[in-house]
């Protein structure tokens, strides 16, 4: 079969032939119909700290796919054989406290689909059984691919109360779009959202943002004491990574606030922990994929009832051999959510 790799621990990734993986006795081999790309996807393609730190190769990437399985393990019993599936990322021991406790998410022994273990930029891919999420027959693939990122924005959304209250997305690539759309699925108040890419803030606007802030043109901090009448945001969730939009988000919450942080720094971030945190009474969590299993019933729920809809957020189809494209498009910030497809019927 025919795989995107990362070859080399170096910027870039290969386009190649490579072996139709084999089932273990708890796994499946699905066909992939559509993939797309996420962030993190975009860390290992540039090859930055954080990949260099973290990421096995050689490695099939990526890992937010819809696809129909075409094998099942000899010890399977909740998946056959034609099954329209997605999977969680997260390949975790099941045995440790996290996982015993509800926590699997945070699990210490985690592997990771496409950064860790192989992944879904490829004809076929290999999931976990007990990972497998079955999507409903008529949920479209280029939508099903999305609920791995989808579930990375619920979480980041309903990590605490959100009802009425005024919220601030900063950083709005693909998953603080759909931050946008699930906050005001969920009955939130006035929504800003703070970027500098003026593309993507459009796009915030047609997801359903009430304030939008360019923080490379006005203080990112002054404009939402200035939208919250000087009382500050009351939920903050945090998209970027970027120190210096962590600092000013943590200023621009008000006293008791809630702040989700789920952007991923490339080096660390110095904080006045004491004045912006402790002083301040917030509340501050740590967002790491999804909770399993509870974010993607949650996802399911919102999809299939029609509550939020992610079709204007896609914007580009490419094929996996296009990937240079794709990838190209996606540094540029000129795009919403790119979507591979695998299938030429698609």
């Amino acid at each position: 079969m025919m795989g995107l790799v990362k070859d080399e621990r170096k910027p870039g990734a290969v386009y190649k032939e490579v072996p139709i993986p084999s089932c273990g006795p708890h796994d499946v081999l699905v066909r992939v119909k559509t993939s797309s790309i996420c962030g993190t996807d975009v860390h290992i393609y540039k090859w930055d700290e954080w990949a260099s730190k973290t990421v096995v190769t050689p490695n099939v990437f990526g890992h937010e796919f819809a696809g129909i399985v075409e094998a099942v393990g000899e010890e399977v019993t909740n998946v056959k054989i034609g099954d329209y599936v997605s999977g969680e990322g997260h390949v975790v021991c099941g045995l440790c406290k996290a996982c015993r406790t509800g926590n699997a998410h945070v699990c210490r022994h985690t592997k990771s689909f496409g950064i860790t273990i192989p992944g879904c930029f490829a004809e076929y891919a290999i999931v976990r059984a007990s990972n497998v999420i079955h999507n409903d027959p008529t949920l479209p693939y280029e939508i099903a691919c999305l609920q791995d990122p989808l579930g990375n924005a619920v979480q980041t959304v309903l990590s605490g109360d959100i009802v009425g209250k005024s919220v601030a997305i900063i950083g709005v690539g693909p998953i603080g779009l759909m931050a946008v759309a699930v906050a005001r699925a969920c009955g939130s108040g006035k929504i800003m959202a703070v970027d500098i890419n003026p593309y993507r803030l459009e796009m915030a606007k047609t997801m359903g943002a009430d304030v939008l802030i360019n923080s490379s043109e006005v203080s990112a901090m002054e404009a939402i004491m200035d939208a919250t009448h000087g009382e500050g945001v009351e939920v903050i969730l945090e998209m970027s990574g970027h120190p210096q939009a962590i600092r000013d988000a943590l200023k621009a919450a008000s006293p008791a606030a809630r702040v989700s942080l789920l952007g991923i720094p490339t080096r660390e971030v110095s904080i006045d922990l004491a004045e912006d945190i402790i002083f301040k009474g917030l509340q501050v969590h740590g967002i790491t994929g999804r909770r399993m299993y509870d974010t993607w019933y949650q996802v399911k729920g919102l999809l299939e009832n029609g509550r939020i809809d992610l079709k204007p957020l896609i914007t580009h189809y490419f094929t996996l051999d296009q990937y240079e494209e794709a990838f190209e498009l996606m540094t540029s910030g000129q795009c919403g959510k790119i979507v591979f497809k695998h299938d030429s019927a698609l």
